[in-house]
């Protein structure tokens, strides 16, 4: 083979050959295509179009999934017994939007900026239309809105993480079939940020770093997690010394920020600063390690262990803040060391992940929907079904636990604390498992897929690989001068 050619298995990973989970199940029908097969391309139903329409069909069946609560007579705990809760369409009424209420203007919004502009943009509409007496039900036109839009950003993510793996585009079919994704889609506005954070990550990988920054920015000023991206950035500069297009990045990221949140601080402060506030103000949130502390079955009808339980005890929670930012710094450190010390240089999205993550598994709040956050980035840091799938799995578990845990709470208990608390470990293992692996291939690259079929390189990396990732697949011959 000529040297200028790639191998084929480069050109298009095909998962049966390559991920051996997915090979063992290829299995019952058949098995893997064999190296004499002849494959013979569809010039329509291409990878990336089948991953689309993969995406598309698994958000349709997500509102499905959340249609029995649409309408919003959720009596006798229909929300949990039917595993429908949302968000969008409770905070509909909680915030204000069915009485035409402006977010931050009229009323205190938890939620930053731009999220608090989406549900403006959309809700108020909604509420004129049904006071024109257009809508039967403007609570559900809002939830059946939103669904729509949301699921725009999830498909433009899952389009984004095709641009970046050309060469690999099932690695995107991960996120499209991803069982979270299912259930947690549309119970939060993640998804919006989810977008603007793929979108900002394709940007930089195609070396457009303001473009980059003005969607992280976006993304930031949607929901805080995007800004740890900016970590995995500044982990590469010390290791590479290429500073110039990150900097450019920081400088346009903070400024969109600012001028979103400028405005609306001005004018509205305590209602900007609401959302700084009640996050510090939280105390332990379901499901977290803490939770976990402070519930674990310990025989005979005890739970928990006293120190756990006492961190709560203080209203500011000051403590508490204290031991998971010091816990989470603890974190950043070791992954500074672990990029600055690999044999290779990590990949963009093995450290964004490993910090979003660690942001995560340390923190006192770790949302239902917060998955959606991980799974673009975990796609990107190890396309590997098993451990991905087991992850997935222990997240699902854990999504019908907890709304048996909410039932419970509201004096209809399902099963005993410990079954909920178990489930909150199963999810916290099955993602430090699954942390522990992205160290791995960062240890030793040989082990990392995403760089075989690269050759070495780092598809998102941008101006950290010597040139583009992307190279011609056959080098043209030289240009031969005609004879006079």
């Amino acid at each position: 083979m000529p040297p200028t050619v790639r191998p084929e298995h480069r050109l298009n990973d095909e998962p049966a050959t390559s991920d051996r989970f997915v090979g063992g199940l290829s299995e019952s029908i058949g098995g893997p295509l064999g190296s004499h097969a002849v494959r013979t391309p569809n010039r329509f139903w291409t990878p990336a179009r089948v991953v689309l329409l993969l995406i598309c069909a698994m958000l349709s069946f997500s509102w499905m999934q959340k249609s029995p609560c649409r309408d919003g007579a959720w009596a006798d705990m229909k929300q949990y017994k039917y595993f429908c809760y949302t968000d969008v369409l409770a905070l509909y009424y909680a915030e204000g939007l069915n009485e035409g209420q402006v977010p931050y203007a009229d009323h205190q919004v938890e939620y930053p900026v731009l999220t608090g502009a989406f549900m403006g943009v959309l809700g108020l509409p909604v509420h004129s239309l049904g006071q024109q007496g257009a809508l039967d039900n403007p609570g559900q036109t809002f939830y059946d809105l939103n669904a729509v839009v949301l699921s725009a950003f999830g498909i433009a993510a899952v389009a984004a993480t095709l641009a970046v793996r050309r060469r690999r585009p099932w690695d995107a079919a991960m996120f499209a079939a991803a069982p979270a994704l299912f259930v947690s889609a549309t119970v939060n506005w993640d998804l919006f940020c989810v977008g603007l954070a793929a979108i900002s990550m394709a940007c930089w990988a195609r070396r457009r770093p303001l473009l980059a920054g003005l969607f992280l920015g976006l993304a930031t000023a949607a929901k805080f997690y995007p800004v740890l991206i900016l970590g995995a950035l500044l982990v590469l500069c010390l290791r590479t010394g290429k500073w110039k297009e990150a900097l450019a990045t920081f400088g346009v990221g903070a400024g969109t920020w600012l001028a979103v949140n400028v405005p609306i601080a001005a004018l509205y402060w305590d209602s900007w600063i609401k959302f700084w506030d009640f996050n510090s103000q939280r105390g332990i949130d379901w499901g977290t390690l803490w939770y976990i502390g402070a519930h674990f079955p310990r025989g005979s009808g005890q739970y928990g262990f006293p120190y756990f339980q006492n961190l709560d005890s203080d209203p500011e929670h000051a403590t508490l803040n204290v031991l998971y930012l010091g816990l989470f710094l603890i974190c950043c450190v070791g992954i500074l060391v672990l990029g600055l010390t690999a044999p290779t240089t990590p990949r963009l999205a093995q450290l964004a992940f490993l910090i979003v993550a660690a942001f995560l598994l340390t923190g006192k709040v770790w949302s239902q929907q917060y998955v959606l956050w991980l799974i673009p980035l975990a796609v990107l840091a190890r396309p590997r079904w098993g451990a991905f799938l087991a992850w997935q799995a222990a997240e699902v578990l854990y999504f019908v636990s907890f709304y048996g845990e909410l039932m419970g709470a509201s004096g209809r208990q399902v099963f005993p604390e410990g079954v909920f608390v178990l489930a909150s470990i199963l999810r916290l293992v099955t993602l430090a498992v699954l942390v522990g692996y992205v160290i791995r291939d960062i240890r030793h690259p040989e082990m990392d897929v995403v760089r075989d079929t690269y050759e070495g390189e780092d598809p998102d990396g941008g101006v950290f690989n010597p040139e583009p990732a992307e190279r011609p697949l056959i080098e043209p011959p030289p240009l031969v001068k005609a004879e006079a």
